[in-house]
Formats: C-alpha cells, structure tokens, sequence
C-alpha cells in the first residue's frame, strides 16, 4: 500500500469512527497528541479535545448522524475529503431544541498527517445551511 493510500486509509477510519459510529475513542487512535484544528466547528477547542467534543455533541443531537464520503484525493502528507453529514435531529445543539427535521452538513477538509496519525485539519463547513435547516437563521 502506497503512503497515499495508507494516508487515506486514516482519515477514512477516523471520519467514519468518530462521525459515523459515534465512537469517541476514534479521537485517541488516529490524532497525534499535538493535533491542530485550524477551524474547529461549533465553537470548540482547536485541540484533540475540541474534535471530541464536536463529535460528542453532533452525536447527541442526531443520534444517526453519518458522513457520506464523495471523494478522498491524497498527495504527499495531504488528504483532501469530500463529504456531506447529516441525520435526525434528535437532540439539543447550539441552544435549539430537537426538531426531528432531517439534517444536511456538506463540507471540505484538508488533513495533514505524519507517521500514520492526522496531526493538522483545516476544513469548510456549509454552517449558514446547517444553520438555516435548523431554523436559526430564516431560509
């Protein structure tokens, strides 16, 4: 297996394990201890904490939250995902009461990786339809 492929093969199991599975441990076994999330999502922390916590919380709120991977590009320590998140909102997230509305998230991430764990993220998010869809800015 090439670098490339084994780069992909992490960020694959890690989206799938924290975001997919709702496995929190995901946090542990694929970021390095010195992980920098140059934007982290919800208002958390920049660390691996901080990414636990944004997995946690979309967890609760939509306990079938998934991401659907569209494409994964890799070159050199990079690794480009593609995706769209979504699932039933379930729960409370940023102050808004479950809505059991079906919920859509597509984003961009940049992963940077180094001896087989992601150590930076930078990542784009469609906040403005997440937050639309959850009616906190109108349509």
């Amino acid at each position: 297996m090439s670098s490339a492929d084994s780069n992909k093969a992490v960020v694959k199991d890690f989206i799938d394990g924290l975001f997919t599975k709702g496995d929190l441990g995901a946090v542990d076994t694929y970021l390095a201890e010195d992980f920098v999330n140059h934007d982290p999502p919800f208002g958390v922390t920049a660390d691996r904490e901080g990414m636990r916590t944004a997995g946690g919380m979309m967890r609760a709120a939509f306990p079938d939250w998934r991401s659907e991977l569209h494409e994964l590009i890799a070159e050199g320590d990079l690794v480009v995902e593609r995706f769209t998140a979504g699932g039933t909102h379930r729960g409370e997230v940023m102050g808004v009461p479950a809505t059991g509305k079906v919920i859509s998230l597509p984003g961009i991430n940049i992963f940077r990786l180094r001896d087989g764990l992601i150590v930076e993220r930078w990542g784009r998010l469609d906040d403005l339809s997440f937050l639309k869809q959850l009616g906190v800015v109108p349509a």
